[in-house]
């Protein structure tokens, strides 16, 4: 196994890791230990499971609180943990606490693991990226106890607390209140300024990237030392937050009171950042608001985070490279910073596999499904940026369409430059250069 993992490179070593840990996952979920009923669980059913916890999405075909045993929704938790900060990062990370030594390929695997800009102190920033994970999933835990204890009991109330704090904070919308109605979501709690409040802060904590959280330690508030990324993250994230809770709040949730309509607007807003809650009825948004949460369910958290998605950054380059063509500027900018043209080609090459990907996706099931397309759409934007949210569809799916979505969940988390770069691993790059012809564009 070492002489084989040293020929693989850091994109394939993630992508299989992936790959295992699901197939081990769905083999826990089988067993008749991680059903209420006690029976055999279908072994697609399990992995469907599996590959929606290990990357952290949400869709699920089985209600988590009703059909999994509290044996069962432990494993879920340990895949959603383990899929949230990464298999490479905390398999490596046992190892450094083992007290094992950490070669340079070992941290070269993870800074491509966590999307880190330098090598140098990765073992260091990994254990910070740990510490502040477990002080951050703690703290929404004790926040969302008193509501959860009040309804569910102490005991009970505590789990709950616990499983849905981990959730969040991994943007994989995985819940529990199916108790209060299957595949409800927090519908239950739109009122409830603690949960809400709680979940939002944990969707966007784990949702702006890991380096943003270095940034943060090591400058504050001094918002004009940040490196141009963590800049560039902030105020897209920003962006992203308020612009779509505006929609909400004037065009889509005008029924609710003025409480539940200012928390609901907020919610929806932050879970699209690919976390997969939900506190009002999707279903009942016009067509209209279903586009804008595709749009926004596609862009995603930030590179390095728990959250999936082509990313805020990959966003940012393509709008900075079309207002740097409408200016007729020869690089793209950002705050003063040149994006290198391999960024820009990076960034072009995300995007269209993205959309190949939900496009092709959605009209395979709609033609399968007989289904309206956007509905489908909406489900395969939710699968490949690792979402979660549902227009309810997915749990009457047939095989291939849910094979479909599985396949979409994994390229989705591994990413999309992780999926090129490890098929093209070992290939000689052509030194090459064609003849120059121009084309017409536009």
């Amino acid at each position: 196994m070492a002489k084989i993992s040293k020929k693989l490179s850091s994109s394939q070593i993630i992508i299989i890791s992936f790959a295992v840990g699901i197939l081990l996952g769905a083999a826990l979920l089988t067993l008749p230990a991680s059903s209420r009923s006690g029976e055999w669980t279908s072994f697609p059913d399990a992995l469907f499971t599996a590959t929606s916890a290990l990357c952290v999405t949400g869709l699920v075909v089985q209600d988590t609180a009703t059909y999994w045993s509290v044996f069962g929704q432990s494993v879920i938790l340990l895949l959603i943990q383990i899929g949230g900060m990464g298999i490479v990062t905390m398999a490596i990370a046992f190892s450094a606490i083992s007290g094992r030594r950490i070669g340079l390929r070992q941290r070269s695997v993870m800074q491509d693991s966590i999307s880190a800009d330098r090598l140098g102190g990765i073992v260091e920033l990994t254990g910070f990226i740990i510490r502040m994970t477990l002080i951050f999933e703690l703290s929404g835990a004790v926040l969302m106890a008193p509501a959860f204890c009040s309804e569910f009991g102490v005991l009970r109330g505590i789990w709950y607390s616990v499983f849905h704090s981990i959730s969040a904070f991994c943007n994989a919308g995985f819940d529990l209140m199916g108790v209060n109605g299957k595949f409800s979501s927090l519908t239950s709690f739109v009122d409830s300024p603690l949960i809400n409040i709680a979940v939002i802060l944990l969707i966007v904590i784990g949702g702006i990237g890991f380096s943003t959280w270095d940034d943060v330690r090591k400058n504050k508030f001094r918002l004009v030392r940040y490196r141009m990324q963590s800049k560039v993250v902030l105020t897209v994230t920003s962006l992203l937050l308020l612009l779509p809770a505006l929609y909400f709040f004037f065009f889509e949730l005008g029924s609710l009171p003025m409480g539940e309509r200012v928390l609901g607007s907020l919610f929806q807003s932050a879970t699209l950042r690919t976390a997969g809650f939900n506190t009002v009825d999707l279903t009942l948004l016009s067509e209209a608001g279903i586009a804008i949460m595709i749009a926004v369910m596609l862009v995603g958290g930030s590179p390095g985070s728990t959250a999936g998605g082509m990313k805020t950054t990959t966003l940012a380059v393509l709008l900075s490279n079309a207002v740097s063509v409408f200016r007729r500027r020869e690089s793209t900018n950002f705050f003063g910073r040149r994006i290198s043209e391999e960024a820009v080609r990076s960034a072009a090459t995300v995007v269209t596999m993205y959309l190949v990907l939900f496009i092709g996706g959605g009209c395979l099931i709609s033609r399968i499904e007989g289904l309206p397309l956007l509905t489908c759409l909406f489900e395969t934007a939710s699968a490949v940026a690792t979402v979660g949210l549902t227009l309810g569809i997915t749990p009457t799916l047939g095989a291939v369409s849910r094979l479909i979505l599985i396949l979409l969940m994994y390229c989705g988390r591994v990413g999309g430059l992780t999926l090129i770069f490890a098929t093209v691993s070992g290939a000689n790059p052509s030194a090459q250069r064609f003849p120059q012809e121009k084309i017409t564009i536009g």
